[in-house]
Formats: structure tokens, sequence, C-alpha cells
């Protein structure tokens, strides 16, 4: 299996070439990725909290799912398929806001994306993979952000950084 390739941008998310993930996160290039917000009919947020195994930030708490768009792909259709390779669910899913973010990592890696915020609604059980998730649960926005100041190093930077800076955003 071939590495996967991100997509670098500018600052203006023009596409300025592609790279192997790993190589970008070791270089701290900007690319292009997305973050997905899920909330059931009670206005809770589906968090997950990432599996022992990733290569880096593993076990710690963040949004529904994340990743980075293939070439070609589409924010939304990225999304869907992350959605279902993640938490083993699809759903009807909208762009809301974008940003730039850095965040360096103790291992060396550094993720500096243009992440785009897409939100969705779903209320049954998920069936996460085992290989990408540790755990989930649903939590109201007023409860994230309270354990978030009280409990920040049990969260992911890109989820502290949406949540400081973005959450009037991140409502359905």
């Amino acid at each position: 299996m071939t590495e996967e390739m991100v997509i670098l941008v500018d600052e203006n998310d023009k596409q300025v070439g592609l790279m192997a993930k790993m190589e970008a996160h070791e270089k701290a290039l900007l690319h292009r990725a997305f973050s997905v917000f899920v909330f059931n009919d009670k206005k809770e947020l589906m968090l997950q909290r990432r599996a022992l195994t990733k290569y880096h930030t593993p076990g710690l708490w963040t949004n529904t799912c994340c990743s980075h768009q293939r070439p070609g792909e589409t924010n939304i259709s990225a999304g869907s398929r992350r959605l279902q390779e993640e938490m083993g669910f699809t759903t009807a899913l909208t762009e809301s806001i974008s940003f730039i973010y850095k965040a360096p990592f103790e291992n060396g890696l550094t993720e500096h994306e243009y992440d785009y915020i897409l939100l969705g609604e779903y209320n049954e059980q998920p069936e996460p993979n085992p290989e990408e998730v540790a755990e989930w649960k649903w939590l109201s926005l007023d409860t994230v952000k309270e354990d978030i100041a009280q409990n920040p190093e049990i969260y992911t930077a890109w989820f502290k950084i949406i949540f400081d800076k973005f959450y009037n955003h991140i409502e359905v």
C-alpha cells in the first residue's frame, strides 16, 4: 500500500503540490484537512478518543473525526469517506468555516493545516473502527467547553483551538 498523500496549499487554500503525509508532518508544511462535528437531536456532540496506536496524539479526545482530503476529493466527500472509515456511519455534511493552525507534537511531527469544519447530524450508535477510535461519547457543547478548561491535556490541539476560537460556528 502506498503512503497517503496530502494536498499542500498556500494561505489562500490554493493547491501548491502533493506530498506524502508523514513528510508533510515532519516538515510542518501547510496542507488541507477537515474536522467533522456530528450532533444528535439533543444538540450533543459525538466525541471520539483516538486509538492508542495512532502515530500522534494517541488516546486524546477530539471531534467526531478528522483527516485529509485526497486529490480530487471535495471537502464533503472526504468527510463522508473518513466518517465511514473511523466511526462506521455516514450522514449528510455541510461546510461551516475554515482556518489555519499549527501545532507541534512531542514526537517531532507538526500539524500545519488549512482545516475545514464540517457539520452533520446523527442519532444512532456508531460502529467505530478500533484501529482509529478507542471510545466515543455524546456531550453537550457547554460540558465539552468546561472540560477542556479543566482538563486541556486530554484533548487534541486542533479541537482546543476550534473550541477557543470558533465555538459559535460549530453549533447545528
